[in-house]
C-alpha cells in the first residue's frame, strides 16, 4: 500500500510516519530528508535548495517532484511507500498521481495532522535530531529521555531552519499551498471525503483497524 502523511511544519509527520513503516513495513520516503541529502552533496541542486531553506521557502515543485519519482518507480519499494510531507500543493499532488499511474500504482490511505499553532512553535523550537540514529526529540517534552539517550547528547542538532521566522513563514506558505490539496483530494471520486476524527496519540492502534477496511479516505487526526 501506498500512504500520504499531511501536516504543517512541526506537526508529527516524521514521527508518525516512522511508527507507521515500522508496523506495515513500508518505505518511508520525507521530501525534506531527500532535499537535505541533496545538501550534503554539495551539488547545484543541493545549492539551490540550501539557499531556499535557509530563507523558509520551499524547494521548486520541478526539483522536489524529480526526487519524488526516482523514489517512487524504484521496483524495490513498489507500493510500499509512506509519503512524509509530500505532496505540498496541487500541482505535486497531480505529479504524483501522474507518477503512479506510469507503474499501475495509486494512493490507498491519506491522514493529516491537525496541530494550532501555537503548538507547532513548540514542536519546532524544541526539537533535535540525532545524527547518528536519526531519532527525533523535544526538548520541552522529552527531557529525560535526551539526558539519557544511547547515542550520548553531543549526537544531538537542531535543523538550521527551525527558528521562529522560519517557522511562521512556512506556516504561512503551508496554509496557503497545502491545505488546498486536501480539498483536491476529497473531491476526488475514490474519496469518501474528510469524515472521521482520529487523535494522533492513537495512530498506532487505529491505523492497523483502518488499513484492514481498505478504504481510501481522508482521515483528520486531530
Amino acid at each position: 500500500m501506498n500512504v500520504v502523511i499531511f501536516g504543517p511544519p512541526g506537526a508529527g509527520k516524521g514521527t508518525q510516519a516512522q511508527n507507521i513503516a515500522a508496523k506495515f513495513n513500508l518505505h518511508q520516503v520525507s521530501s525534506g530528508d531527500l532535499l537535505r541529502d541533496e545538501v550534503k552533496k554539495k551539488s547545484e541542486i543541493g545549492k539551490e535548495i540550501e539557499n531556499k531553506i535557509s530563507k523558509g521557502d520551499f524547494a521548486t515543485d520541478n526539483i522536489v517532484n524529480k526526487l519524488i519519482k526516482n523514489v517512487a518507480l524504484d521496483p524495490n519499494y513498489r507500493n510500499r511507500i509512506i509519503y512524509d510531507g509530500y505532496p505540498r500543493n496541487i500541482n505535486q499532488a497531480k505529479n504524483l498521481e501522474l507518477v503512479l499511474n506510469l507503474d499501475n500504482q495509486s494512493i490507498n490511505f491519506i491522514f493529516f495532522l491537525k496541530v494550532s499553532r501555537s503548538d507547532l512553535e513548540k514542536r519546532i523550537l524544541g526539537r533535535v535530531t540525532c545524527k547518528k540514529c536519526n531519532k527525533i526529540f523535544n526538548e520541552f517534552y522529552d527531557g529525560d529521555i535526551i539526558q539519557n539517550h544511547e547515542c550520548g547528547s553531543e549526537y544531538l542538532i537542531k535543523r538550521l531552519d527551525d527558528n521562529k521566522d522560519v517557522i511562521i513563514n512556512r506556516y504561512e506558505e503551508y496554509m496557503k499551498q497545502t491545505k488546498p490539496v486536501l480539498n483536491f483530494y476529497s473531491s476526488r471520486n475514490e474519496c469518501d471525503g474528510i469524515s472521521d476524527s482520529v487523535a494522533v496519540v492513537l495512530i498506532d492502534e487505529d491505523l492497523y483497524y483502518i488499513v484492514q477496511l481498505r478504504l481510501y479516505r481522508i482521515y483528520w487526526m486531530t
